[in-house]
């Protein structure tokens, strides 16, 4: 396949997912696998569906996704929320929520282990103002 042939299976949108995460052909494909390939996607902070990972795979198999079996498709996807659960996918609030906890100095909940409920003498928002507002402009820019 020439690098500038598209992966069977995969949308415009899907395609341009992939170059950014650096899966340009099917031998790059190969190369990272398909669960890798989806992880990477979804670490990059798109939002791909199960589509994605059967049409990989069925790039792979050079057949249609849906003619993909049953039981290859559920093993893909156990495979997929095998890797996630391992390598947990923080999205941008749970990385902002820790960079904020770090900054006041409290600890964010990663989810490692039990842990007591964080106390919260500010204003729930984590931001260590403890509800201060600053209040710009004139009394009549409220009325």
């Amino acid at each position: 396949m020439a690098s500038n042939e598209k992966i069977r299976n995969v949308g415009p949108k899907s395609a341009a997912w992939l170059r950014q995460v650096g899966v340009r052909s099917l031998e790059d494909l190969r190369m990272v696998g398909v669960i890798e390939t989806f992880m990477k996607v979804k670490r990059a902070g798109f939002r791909p569906s199960l589509n994605l990972l059967y049409a990989m795979q069925g790039a792979l198999d050079d057949c249609h996704w849906a003619d993909l079996p049953d039981g290859v498709k559920t093993s893909l996807v156990l495979a997929a929320e095998s890797a996630e659960t391992a390598n947990p996918i923080k999205n941008r609030w749970d990385k902002a929520a820790a960079r904020s906890a770090a900054r006041d100095g409290t600890s964010s909940s990663d989810g490692g282990g039990a842990e007591e409920p964080a106390r919260d003498d500010g204003d729930g928002f984590g931001d260590g103002d403890h509800g201060v507002r600053e209040i710009t402009g004139t009394s009549r820019d409220f009325d």
